[in-house]
């Protein structure tokens, strides 16, 4: 059985937009405010994809 990954990398944002890691980075750091987590903290697929408006089913095959 396939193992699904339940957090998100600055990698993962540059699959999935086509923009740069460094994008990515920025991105995830903005969520981590909106969702007032600490910088060592992660960001979960689902906190993307509400915070993205992308729906999980296409974000699912980059991970």
């Amino acid at each position: 059985m396939l193992k699904k990954r339940c957090v998100i990398y600055p990698k993962d944002v540059q699959l999935i937009t086509g923009k740069s890691e460094r994008y990515g980075q920025d991105l995830l750091t903005k969520i981590r405010e909106v969702y007032k987590k600490q910088p060592h903290q992660f960001i979960t697929v689902q906190e993307f994809c509400t915070f993205s408006g992308i729906p999980l089913e296409e974000v699912e095959p980059f991970l």
